[in-house]
């Protein structure tokens, strides 16, 4: 008598035996909810000592969304650096001003800091640039990655000087910075390829780091799952993107062949070494315009001010 397909138990924590929640196919483990939070925590960690992304003294502006990257940054970030006295942390929040997404990221992120007791500044589109994303997309909802990412950028270094911050922490992860690798070798793009915006800028502009960059984005999806963080919403300007196209492409062949991604990044790395972080010909001058630091005689800030009209 056929009674079914038989139920297979879940796969064990390769560390404890209990019932998995995650196969890390790249390195051929399984783990379960308490172990992957204690994984992740501990590889955030050593990353952040590795390159010395952040030491004692340091004030770190943690660019906080409400999504589910940088919300898993700043739960890292804070049960490593929470009871420290010799490091501060502050979210940074930016209202960029999109209708029916935005509010709800923004009310996550206001309930997350409340929670960790932890210093927020927001700052909005409307207020630096004098109207929302939306109002500048009108028309050219095509450009809406790269208009919101310059505008961004700016609004966040905003946020981070109001908070005295040292360091700017952004939840970029793996697959971010893998996608990034091929996009700029797609385009032919190696002065993008070979930059660190982490590294000392004696005070001309505040370092960014990345410590969540060798963390997978399903390895975060699932350490925020079994802490009951659910749902956290996309972006409706995502879908213009070319780099959802590359982040299909690019996940296809992680799946098939675990481990691209990290090899890509270690390929970016000894480019870089090679360059010594810097490309060829690369000068870092100042905008004629508004002073900040850039690599040409324009800021793209300043660019897209004259183009957008404000």
């Amino acid at each position: 008598m056929n009674n079914g397909p038989v139920q297979k138990d879940p796969p064990a924590c390769s560390v404890c035996g209990e019932p998995a929640v995650i196969h890390q196919r790249h390195v051929g483990r399984y783990l379960c909810g308490t172990h992957l939070i204690a994984d992740l925590g501990q590889r955030v960690s050593e990353t952040i000592a590795s390159r010395q992304q952040v030491v004692p003294g340091d004030c770190v502006a943690v660019a906080l969304s409400g999504g589910k990257d940088s919300t898993a940054l700043l739960l890292i970030l804070h049960r490593l650096f929470g009871s420290r006295s010799d490091v501060r942390l502050v979210a940074i929040t930016v209202d960029e001003g999109i209708s029916g997404y935005r509010e709800a990221t923004v009310r996550s992120a206001v309930g997350l800091v409340r929670q960790l007791g932890i210093e927020h500044i927001t700052v909005s589109f409307e207020e630096l640039f004098g109207d929302t994303l939306d109002m500048f997309l009108n028309g050219r909802e095509p450009e809406a990655c790269s208009i919101c990412g310059i505008l961004r950028k700016k609004a966040l270094v905003a946020g981070a000087e109001r908070a005295g911050a040292t360091k700017l922490a952004t939840g970029h992860n793996l697959d971010d910075e893998a996608q990034s690798v091929l996009m700029n070798v797609l385009r032919g793009d190696l002065m993008r390829l070979v930059r660190d915006s982490g590294r000392e800028s004696s005070g001309r502009f505040i370092p960014r780091i990345k410590p969540l960059m060798y963390v997978q984005e399903k390895e975060i999806a699932t350490y925020l799952m079994v802490q009951g963080i659910w749902d956290l919403p996309e972006c409706p300007y995502a879908i213009h993107a070319l780099r959802r196209e590359v982040r299909s492409v690019l996940s296809g062949l992680e799946y098939r062949h675990p481990g691209t991604m990290l090899r890509l990044m270690e390929n970016k790395k000894t480019v870089a070494t090679a360059f010594g972080g810097k490309a060829p010909g690369e000068p870092v001058g100042t905008c004629r315009e508004c002073g900040e630091p850039c690599s040409g005689e324009t800021c793209q800030v300043c660019r897209l001010r004259h183009s957008l009209g404000f």
